[in-house]
């Protein structure tokens, strides 16, 4: 377990290239097509299809809440900082935490976001088989192990992150 003595400590989570293209593309896609039922509209259109003119901006909105905006080292826990809440890791059983650049490499989704302000959810392939991801630019990629799992976090200073986490011998 990783010993901080210090407090809490934040990392920010910056957006990627990638990331940044795929939000913004799913964003214009999902207003284009709201847009585009609103102005083709019927006369008094049926309820249905007032509802599926709002589907897409509810659709950005609640990606928007599930976003990874940073990570907070606190006691023995990692806290993924969401818009408004977050999520616990416990680290109690932190096996080893390594900085590896080409980790997710090759990876498919197999439940969660891929790109929509975050890529955050079921992953897996070769090199990790299947992981968890909060991620959101994959140059900073940082693997967690634990004894039944593996977590992928992108802290703005992976490096230091790693160093803050890694288990004491």
């Amino acid at each position: 377990m990783p010993s901080n003595p210090v407090g809490p400590v934040n990392f920010s989570a910056p957006w990627g290239r990638q990331l940044k293209m795929l939000s913004g593309l799913s964003c214009a896609i999902m207003i284009g097509v709201s847009a585009a039922l609103a102005i083709m509209a019927p006369q008094n259109p049926p309820a249905l299809y007032q509802a599926s003119i709002w589907i897409c901006p509810a659709i950005i909105l609640l990606c928007v809440l599930f976003a990874v905006r940073g990570y907070r080292v606190q006691g023995d826990s990692l806290l993924v900082l969401r818009p408004g809440w977050h999520t616990r890791i416990a680290l109690a059983d932190l096996i080893s935490v390594n900085h590896q650049a080409d980790a997710t490499k090759g990876s498919i989704r197999l439940f969660g976001n891929g790109g929509f302000f975050s890529f955050t959810g079921l992953f897996s392939n070769h090199t990790l088989g299947r992981y968890r991801a909060f991620a959101t630019d994959f140059a900073n990629t940082v693997v967690l192990e634990f004894p039944d799992r593996k977590i992928v976090v992108t802290p703005d200073d992976p490096q230091r992150f790693a160093g803050l986490l890694r288990p004491q011998a």
